[in-house]
């Protein structure tokens, strides 16, 4: 038997940044995104966002890449969104995503940057965190494709 806890923070916004994923509605999506992340054997710490982004906080089993996670959950979740009259304006997710892993010790801080989405959007813009979150994991940006659908 092997061990092993993979954990990540996963951050996707919508596509061109458009405030889709309307607030009244968000806890419709974020149950169904429950559901579906169980489903793919995985474990959902949090979720949650703003109208243009979200944040997902999860652990995923040792045969599973982040990639596959992502496609299968974009895909999955842009049906369901599309389908659903309570979400008349999402026309779908932007092709990058990023995503960052922990160690266990780092979760409750992360499950708390999560809870607190609205308020750390009246101080800071979805595009100046993503530019901080790829900075502070040593990823480079590329400004041609930044933020580009």
């Amino acid at each position: 038997m092997s061990y092993t806890r993979f954990l990540y923070h996963i951050v996707i916004r919508t596509k061109y940044s458009k405030p889709t994923i309307n607030e009244e509605s968000e806890r419709d999506f974020y149950a169904y995104a429950f559901g579906y992340i169980r489903n793919m054997n995985a474990q959902l710490f949090r979720i949650g966002g703003m109208p243009e982004h979200i944040h997902l906080l999860v652990s995923l089993p040792a045969t599973m890449s982040v990639a596959h996670f992502v496609q299968h959950f974009k895909t999955s979740t842009s049906k369901w969104l599309k389908r659903n009259s309570k979400f008349p304006l999402f026309i779908g997710w932007s092709h990058e995503y990023a995503a960052f892993s922990y160690a266990s010790n780092d979760k409750d801080k992360i499950i708390n940057y999560i809870k607190n989405q609205k308020q750390h959007h009246k101080r800071q813009k979805f595009s100046e965190e993503y530019r901080k979150f790829l900075k502070d994991n040593g990823i480079v940006i590329d400004e041609r494709y930044y933020l580009a659908d």
